[in-house]
C-alpha cells in the first residue's frame, strides 16, 4: 500500500505551482474528490480507495486547506481472500445537485452507501443496497468479524441474471431520484478481483432513490447487459447524461 497516493495536492492555477498537500495517510489512495455545488461553500469531499474512509476538506479562516476524517468503512476479517483483512474499496463518490446528500461505492464490500450531509461535518448514514461483491453468501469468502453486518449479503440477481463484480461508477439524474452504477473498475484489477466479469462482461444499474427520508432499492426492470454487445462482453465504466447530470463540468 505504500507505493499508492496518500496526499490532496493544492494547486494555485495563476502561477502553476504546488502550494499545499493534505496527508491523509498511509496508504489512503485518495481516488475521487467532489466539491458542494454551492459556489459559496469551499469544501467538498474525497473518497480514499484502500483506508476506506471519506474525509472533508476545507478552506480555514486563515486561508490554507485542510481535511477531517468523517466517515470511516471498517475492513472486514475474513478468510478465503487474498488477505485476512479485507477493504471496502471505496472507488467512486458524488453529491447530489442540491449538495443535500453524497454517496459512495465500495467496489469490493459490494454496496452503495447515501448519507445525508446537511450537517457536513457528522453525515448520517440513510440508505445501503449491496449489488455483488466478494463478501457474498455462499461465495468463496467467509466474514469471521464484521463491525458493520450480522450476516453476508445474498447474491445479487436481477431478471434471473446473478451480477459478478461490485458497484462501482456512479452517476445521478439532476432531480437525484435516480441512480446509476456500472461494476467494472480497470480491466486489470477486474481481472484480480473479479475474473467472471472478463468473461460476462459489466452491467448498468439503475438505483431508485428516496430523496425527501433517503434510502436506496434496485429498479428490477432495469439491466444493461454488455455481456451481449455484439464483438464479445465489454467492460463498461464511465456514465454522462446528455442534459447534464451531477458530476459534469458544466456544474463545477
Amino acid at each position: 500500500s505504500g507505493h499508492y497516493g496518500r496526499h490532496i495536492n493544492v494547486w494555485d492555477w495563476s502561477s502553476r505551482s504546488l502550494i499545499q498537500e493534505i496527508d491523509l495517510g498511509k496508504g489512503s489512495i485518495p481516488l475521487e474528490i467532489r466539491f458542494l455545488h454551492d459556489p459559496e461553500a469551499s469544501q467538498g469531499f474525497v473518497g480514499c480507495a484502500l483506508s476506506g474512509a471519506v474525509h472533508r476538506f476545507y478552506r480555514t479562516q486563515e486561508g490554507d486547506w485542510a481535511a477531517e476524517k468523517v466517515i470511516e468503512v471498517p475492513s472486514k476479517k475474513v478468510q478465503g481472500w487474498l488477505l485476512p483483512e479485507m477493504p471496502g474499496l471505496i472507488t467512486d463518490i458524488l453529491i447530489s445537485l442540491d449538495d443535500r446528500f453524497l454517496y459512495f461505492s465500495n467496489w469490493i464490500h459490494g454496496d452503495i452507501r447515501q448519507y445525508d450531509i446537511s450537517n457536513p461535518r457528522e453525515p448520517k448514514l440513510v440508505g445501503q443496497v449491496f449489488l455483488g461483491g466478494s463478501i457474498s453468501k455462499g461465495g468463496p469468502v467467509t466474514v469471521v468479524e464484521d463491525r458493520e453486518l450480522q450476516a453476508q449479503p445474498e447474491p445479487f440477481v436481477i431478471q434471473g441474471k446473478k451480477v459478478p463484480g461490485g458497484p462501482q461508477m456512479l452517476q445521478l439524474s439532476l432531480d437525484g431520484k435516480r441512480l446509476y452504477v456500472t461494476n467494472s473498475l480497470y480491466s486489470g484489477w477486474d481481472k484480480q478481483f473479479y475474473p467472471e466479469l472478463l468473461k460476462e462482461g459489466s452491467v448498468m444499474l439503475q438505483i431508485d432513490v428516496d430523496t425527501e427520508k433517503g434510502g436506496l432499492g434496485v429498479n428490477p426492470n432495469f439491466l444493461v447487459d454488455f455481456g451481449k454487445e455484439p464483438g464479445g462482453p465489454v467492460l463498461a465504466h464511465e456514465m454522462r447524461y446528455p442534459g447534464g447530470d451531477c458530476t459534469s463540468d458544466i456544474w463545477l
